[in-house]
């Protein structure tokens, strides 16, 4: 399948998917409840069921096993949903297929080690499916391009992205980082793969789903899943993260859905007036920049003459001092000039270290 092809295969469904279910399938009668109201809100397309749960202590709830998927066989019979489980290993793969179950999901534990993503994606060879694959727990977008890669290299390019943010050391009122920059670059990078959010996980709390799903649609992802209990106060694993399928209908409702073009005239002449002017600044900046480092250049060679180090702490705390100061002054995020200016800086120490080195390569 050609990279059109995947988009015109995903094109099957409603923009934007919905996919939405519990976390864990706990019984029979919460699966089947949850589904019959699912079914009736009409952005719900798939449903899906936590069977196997990788739990990070051994005494947690870590799912029903392999009959959750008797449930799911009902709740496709009894509703037409299609049905979408996460398999940890080879053998969840096999009782998956042998199940009817539409999609497979890989779960952010297990995108995270390529060596379990290719026995899943060896155990996939030559089954036509949809496979969904959740971002790695670290921000690190090579595991994530990999493991849709090992996919795609036994055949199935019936791929989604799955976004569901970030483990992080810092403190933040999201569950998960959502470091939205490794989606979009996923979707520079691969722009056949459809990638959707799960603001569950990103949120962690009910009461910041709203946000976060309408973020997510705004930076043009594909579609959302959210989690979705039919009493998610009981609920047996991550109950502060889950909604009710009346409270899903009600946030659907409240989305914006916007699209990435626009059939007014007048709005598209006079943004593209706006893009000039931003394209004619951002080759201004490049000349700067260029001619910044040029003097970068002269400042390392002078040092090296005068045997001066590299690392000018109480210049460089200076120069940052003033650039925040001035970005105060200009309106501007004192956070984003930082973090600008520490990456001009870095260049800079490269540039000024490479001088340095240059005698010593010779050698």
């Amino acid at each position: 399948m050609s990279d059109k092809g995947n988009k015109d295969w995903f094109s099957k469904f409603k923009k934007p998917l919905i996919v939405a279910g519990p976390c864990s399938a706990e019984s029979e009668e919460q699966v089947l409840a949850t589904a019959k109201e699912l079914a009736k809100i009409d952005h719900v397309q798939i449903f899906r069921a936590g069977i196997w749960k990788p739990r990070t202590r051994p005494n947690s709830f870590e799912g029903v096993g392999a009959i959750g998927l008797q449930w799911l066989k009902k709740v496709k019979e009894q509703t037409g949903l299609l049905t979408a489980v996460e398999a940890a290993n080879a053998q969840h793969v096999e009782e998956c297929l042998k199940a009817g179950i539409d999609i497979i999901w890989i779960g952010a534990r297990t995108t995270v080690n390529p060596f379990t993503v290719q026995e899943i994606a060896d155990a996939l060879k030559g089954v036509d499916i949809t496979v969904m694959v959740k971002n790695p727990i670290n921000p690190d977008l090579q595991l994530w391009l990999g493991a849709i890669e090992r996919l795609n290299n036994v055949g199935i390019e019936k791929v989604i992205a799955v976004h569901r943010g970030f483990s992080s050391l810092s403190q933040t009122k999201f569950r998960n980082s959502p470091n939205w920059q490794i989606p979009i670059e996923l979707k520079i990078q691969m722009p056949h793969i459809p990638v959707i959010c799960d603001p569950s996980h990103i949120a962690g709390k009910h009461e910041l789903l709203l946000s976060v799903a309408q973020e997510a649609l705004d930076l043009d992802m594909d579609g959302l899943m959210i989690e979705t209990h039919i009493d998610p106060i009981n609920a047996k694993s991550d109950a502060q993260q889950q909604i009710t399928p009346l409270k899903l209908k009600e946030l659907l409702s409240q989305l914006v859905y916007r699209s990435p073009v626009s059939g007014n005239v007048e709005f598209s002449n006079r943004l593209e007036q706006l893009r000039k002017r931003i394209d004619k600044i951002d080759l201004d900046i490049v000349d700067i920049l260029a001619a910044r480092m040029q003097l970068v250049e002269e400042i390392g060679l002078y040092k090296k003459e005068n045997n001066v180090t590299i690392l000018q702490l109480e210049r460089w705390n200076t120069v940052l001092k003033n650039i925040l100061v001035q970005s105060e002054n200009l309106g501007m995020q004192k956070e984003f000039s930082k973090k600008l200016y520490q990456l001009v800086h870095e260049e800079s120490i490269r540039i000024q270290t490479e001088i340095m080195n240059q005698e010593l390569h010779k050698k």
